[in-house]
């Protein structure tokens, strides 16, 4: 039984751990402070139990759980470059597909579902490995996704120690919920936004740079004006430099929102960076304010996806909208969802919400997917 000591520690808020680290280190980089407002094992907006984050009742959604049409689409898609992959290697006796982030498995579930449906060769040459930071999603993700235990397993991709002969890493919406650091420049100075106390109010406060960071700027010779913002995000190096090794021969499949470097650092509208909080599908103005309590993410960069995908050995061969690819990849699997539903209230509903994913100004419209592939 925990004594009183354990339970006051464990009951002491996010916010209270913040302030006190804070006190007791000085200003610390936003990268830090953002880590663990998404990602404290106890209070972290990812990690904390019990709160919705997707769908109405929570802050944001996610194509996945919009339609049944995302996860078929990239099924099919998945079959098309499993197909490659037996040309190039002859049959493979087993691939692997990996999902980043995977959330409750509703991703998983559509994809294996389909697979299994429309494509037993592929199906049965399946193992699929999820990677989720939640314990409680996690346990979600194992509920859901039960019927496919024997080819489903649970682990870290920072813990998998061995590549694949052949692969599909994927992820969904996860580079730009990455910590990241912020810099800006003051009199003609590159400085880092980092994370302070005024009595008992988060603020920003600037300081000298983290070396990587600065290191960071000098490589991509970024170029700020003055007071201008910008996102740096190292984890996302790390994760796609990580992913690349996942497999000898196969691909790395990225979906989020972003823009390439040029656009992000001279559209007027991102001057003061990309960063952004959301609660209850509204955007709040104050991003440091109640840490684990709403979301927080940044546009990703996809020159920099792509800048280190090359040095990873990766080959960047599409970007586009999600829309697009949507239209492209799924319209016939659009068609073959409602002609094999017999409910036709299901099929409306099938139909109504491929049409609010994929419609000029729908929900995949803001989105993108980046496919890099991987030769031994």
């Amino acid at each position: 039984m925990a004594n009183f000591d354990e339970v006051v520690i464990r009951d002491v808020s996010l916010a209270s751990r913040l302030r006190a680290r804070i006190e007791r280190e000085g200003p610390i980089t936003f990268r830090d402070w953002m880590e663990a407002a998404l990602y404290d094992e106890r209070a972290g907006y990812y990690c904390r139990p019990g709160s919705p984050r997707q769908g109405r009742a929570g802050d944001y959604r996610t194509a996945p759980e919009s339609s049944p049409l995302f996860a078929a689409t990239f099924a099919g898609y998945f079959s098309k470059l499993f197909a490659d992959l037996v040309f190039e290697l002859g049959s493979p006796p087993t691939w692997t597909i990996f999902e980043a982030g995977a959330g409750g498995g509703e991703f998983a579930q559509g994809v294996l579902h389909s697979l299994r449906a429309d494509y037993p060769e592929v199906f049965s040459a399946t193992s699929y490995v999820i990677d989720e930071v939640s314990p409680a999603t996690r346990g979600r993700a194992a509920e859901r996704l039960s019927e496919f235990s024997e080819r489903l397993t649970f682990q870290r991709l920072g813990e998998i120690e061995s590549s694949a002969n052949a692969g599909v890493c994927f992820s969904n919406e996860l580079i730009d919920a990455f910590p990241v650091h912020r810099v800006i420049v003051r009199n003609g100075r590159l400085r880092e936004l980092c994370v302070g106390m005024n009595q008992n109010d988060f603020v920003w406060v600037e300081r000298d740079p983290d070396q990587r960071v600065a290191a960071y700027c000098r490589r991509v010779e970024l170029r700020l004006a003055e007071d201008q913002i910008a996102e740096i995000n190292l984890a996302a190096e790390e994760f796609i430099s990580r992913a690349a090794g996942l497999f000898d021969r196969g691909f790395l499949i990225t979906v989020d929102y972003g823009a390439e470097r040029d656009e992000l650092l001279h559209s007027p509208d991102r001057f003061a960076g990309t960063l952004r909080a959301f609660h209850r599908h509204q955007l709040i103005d104050n991003v440091l304010a109640s840490p684990g309590e709403q979301d927080l993410t940044t546009t990703v960069d996809w020159t920099q996806i792509k800048e280190v995908g090359r040095s990873a050995g990766l080959r960047a061969i599409r970007l586009e909208r999600l829309d697009h690819f949507l239209l492209s990849e799924g319209i016939g699997i659009l068609s073959e969802l409602v002609t094999h539903t017999r409910d036709p209230v299901e099929a409306l509903r099938l139909s109504t919400s491929a049409r609010e994913m994929i419609m000029p100004n729908g929900l995949a419209a803001s989105f993108q997917v980046l496919v890099q592939e991987k030769h031994a």
